[in-house]
């Protein structure tokens, strides 16, 4: 259930306003209201270190700082709109807005046809507002559910959102939380889910107060970021609380119908309680209170199945879980790449293992990571997957921010949409990959501290030493390296980017048209792979017809001999044919079968048969 006393400033009506804040390491807090009259006025505090005060006199868009022991100044950590940036004051709103989605109750999880996009790159605007025009030609799509990365409030106007130092406020740049919610309202009136990226192991740099409130961080574990957040020390429960209704707030008062939790491998935690638990039960039940489907899902890079067990199986109940085993085994099949992580894949069985089982790496010996890595998860059903040819992170973290549109050809990118959208698992496109967008994706900030922004100079220079790409990687604090990660939609109308978007188009509607694909279940398919020819063959099957789909990685020709059960088979998709600008079908639209039957396939061809039954 939602907590009845929220952190933060609360407004409770007639210009009253309760604000509570955890500050255990501070004896006196006191409340500075700066705007639109000064004022200052005590809290009263707990046992717990919970300062607290009902303040009359006080409306919506009041700005205030938290003044602790009568000295140092700070902007609340749990404030809902810091208007002037991480250093400013934060401002007390309201939680009115004239929702029109009382009729949305969420979707299934398998469900959902994933799309991830940068609020600030989308569009010229950079706006939550301007996202919205294009959610007729998102719904054109199919697509089904809008994935935003980090909002929360981050140094400057320009960030992955990686950095944000203010979980509970929407980035001013953006929209604020308004935008946020209009944004929210236009996707669930389109029939989409919207799902927040959060992030929880860490807080960005610039604007991080936390440690002058309390013990929200712990010297015990370090992070890629810095210093670990206190998930299982002293004070724990009361960091944990401080997480748990930020979560709590995104899926009740934005109606975010899902959460991606960011890195989760950095959330240090060893109590017999996990924080995750914790997290999905307490989301879980909000559903149940709210009467909508809400789900949680986790990026981690320990290949940990527990992540997405149930708890009666000794898990953590998370709903899916990003892989990226077969981003990693697609990517080195399209693009012959070696380095790097991508040394633990290469080969056709990698992507074969994926389909089957999920992890690649299921506590075999990683070469990259020089030691044995991951557990089997081959009892995790497929729909608990997420899958990608391209994401922020896989993209961006490369030197040059270089999209599979520039690494590869056409028949490439049509092989790479084929092999995720016919796959058991839940989809996902990064922005622009439906049309072959070029503008690269790099890291980028815009911080304000001269020393911090050359650390992070640094620390991508270090990064991508196990690449061996040459040269310097672009400035991440220059604004032209911003600028150009800005999609050109104009794109998505003009020669191969238009077919490209079409072949896209129709591979999500036959996704959801054909039951033995819509159906997301491993324990319905087979898979298996002809190395000689460098094909994987792809067998799904369900009450009203089975369906074979063949996936060609060799550079030429390839001639496979296939099974298909007897009886008349039809091309349902064939990415070589003309209509989708490839180099012309060497396949009958009609096969009649008698078991065995050889087919040809054109290079890099995705092919999609399908025998329904009477």
């Amino acid at each position: 259930m939602y907590p009845e006393i929220s952190l933060g400033a609360t407004c409770l009506g007639q210009g009253r306003c309760r604000f509570l804040v955890w500050a255990p390491r501070a004896q006196k807090v006191e409340v500075r209201l700066v705007w639109p009259a000064e004022r200052l006025v005590p809290l009263e505090k707990n046992s717990q270190g919970y300062h607290h005060a009902f303040v009359q006199k006080v409306e919506s868009s009041t700005q205030y700082l938290f003044r602790l022991d009568g000295d140092t100044e700070r902007p609340d950590p749990a404030s809902r709109f810091q208007p002037g940036g991480v250093h400013a004051p934060s401002e007390v709103v309201s939680g009115d807005f004239p929702w029109n989605d009382a009729c949305w109750f969420g979707l299934p999880l398998e469900d959902y046809i994933l799309y991830e996009l940068h609020v600030g790159a989308f569009t010229s605007e950079g706006t939550f507002d301007a996202v919205i025009p294009h959610l007729g030609s998102l719904k054109e799509l199919g697509i089904t559910a809008v994935e935003l990365m980090p909002v929360a409030q981050f140094p400057g106007n320009r960030n992955w959102g990686y950095d944000g130092t203010y979980p509970y406020a929407v980035q001013n740049s953006y929209g604020g939380p308004q935008g946020l919610k209009r944004l929210v309202n236009a996707c669930h009136h389109n029939g989409m889910a919207v799902v927040m990226d959060v992030v929880y192991n860490h807080l960005g740099p610039e604007g991080n107060y936390l440690s002058d409130f309390g013990p929200y961080f712990t010297d015990q574990y370090k992070t890629p970021w810095g210093t670990a957040v206190n998930f299982d020390g002293p004070h724990s429960d009361n960091v944990r609380r401080f997480f748990i209704e930020n979560a709590l707030y995104w899926v009740t008062e934005f109606h975010i119908d899902a959460l991606r939790i960011d890195a989760v491998h950095a959330i240090f935690d060893f109590s017999a309680k996990a924080f995750l638990e914790e997290l999905a039960l307490a989301v879980h039940q909000q559903a149940k209170h709210l009467n909508r489907r809400i789900h949680i899902i986790a990026e981690s890079a320990l290949n940990d199945p527990r992540l997405v067990r149930p708890r009666a199986l000794g898990g953590y109940n998370l709903d899916a879980q990003w892989n990226d085993d077969f981003h990693h085994a697609l990517h080195t099949l399209l693009t012959g790449e070696r380095f790097g992580y991508y040394q633990d894949f290469g080969k056709l069985r990698h992507l074969t293992k994926a389909y089957r089982d999920g992890f690649v790496y299921s506590g075999d010996y990683s070469a990259f990571r020089q030691c044995r890595h991951g557990n089997s998860s081959r009892d995790i059903p497929a729909r608990r997957f997420v899958v990608f040819a391209q994401n922020h992170d896989q993209i961006g973290n490369r030197m040059g921010g270089e999209r599979l549109s520039t690494l590869i050809s056409l028949e490439g990118l049509k092989l790479a949409a084929g092999s995720v959208f016919l796959s058991p698992c839940i989809p996902l496109i990064f922005m622009g990959e439906e049309y072959g967008e070029t503008a690269p994706f790099v890291y980028f900030i815009s911080h304000s501290d001269s020393a911090l922004v050359e650390n992070v100079r640094q620390g991508r220079r270090e990064e991508f030493a196990a690449f061996k790409w040459q040269g310097d990687p672009p400035d991440p604090q220059d604004e032209k390296t911003f600028l150009q990660a800005k999609l050109n939609h104009n794109l998505r109308y003009q020669g191969h980017h238009r077919i490209l978007f079409d072949f896209y188009k129709e591979l999500i509607r036959i996704r959801q048209e054909i039951p033995a694909l819509s159906v997301l279940d491993n324990d319905q398919m087979g898979v298996r792979e002809e190395e000689n020819e460098n094909v994987i063959i792809l067998s799904r099957w369900g009450a009203s017809g089975d369906v074979v789909v063949i996936f060609n990685f060799k550079k030429a020709q390839a001639t496979v001999n296939v099974f298909l059960s007897s009886g008349r088979w039809k091309k349902r998709l064939d990415s070589a044919e003309k209509r989708w600008l490839g180099p012309g079908s060497r396949m009958a639209h009609d096969i009649v079968s008698n078991g065995q039957v050889a087919l040809t396939l054109q290079p890099h061809a995705v092919i999609l048969l399908i025998n329904e039954k009477e």
